[in-house]
C-alpha cells in the first residue's frame, strides 16, 4: 500500500494539492488497515486524511534544498526501469 506513497518534494512543477492528498490517503489506509473504512468509522479516518494533508502541504512549504528540481518525467523513467529490473519486464509495456 504505502509502495505508492512519492516523493513529493523539490519537483518542477511542484507537487499538486491532489498529489498531496493521495500520499495522505495512502498514508492513513496503511495507518488503520482500512482501504475504505466503515460508516462508523469513516467521519474520523476522512478527518485525518485532511490532517496529514495540512501537515504535508506545511512541511513541503517548509523544506529547503540547495539540489535543482527534479524532472518528474525523467524520475517517472527511472523509476519504470528500477520496476522492470525488479519484476523482470521491459520498460513501458504496461504489463
Amino acid at each position: 500500500m504505502c509502495r505508492n506513497i512519492k516523493t513529493l518534494f523539490n519537483f518542477e512543477p511542484p507537487a499538486t494539492e491532489i498529489e498531496i492528498r493521495d500520499a495522505s490517503l495512502q498514508f492513513v489506509r496503511k495507518l488503520s488497515g482500512f482501504a475504505v473504512p466503515s460508516k462508523a468509522n469513516e467521519a474520523a479516518f476522512d478527518a485525518a486524511v485532511d490532517e496529514v494533508a495540512a501537515s504535508a502541504r506545511r512541511l513541503i512549504r517548509a523544506l529547503v534544498t540547495s539540489a535543482e528540481p527534479r524532472n518528474r518525467e525523467v524520475e517517472a523513467a527511472k523509476a519504470r526501469v528500477r520496476s522492470a529490473e525488479r519484476f523482470g519486464r521491459s520498460p513501458g509495456r504496461g504489463d
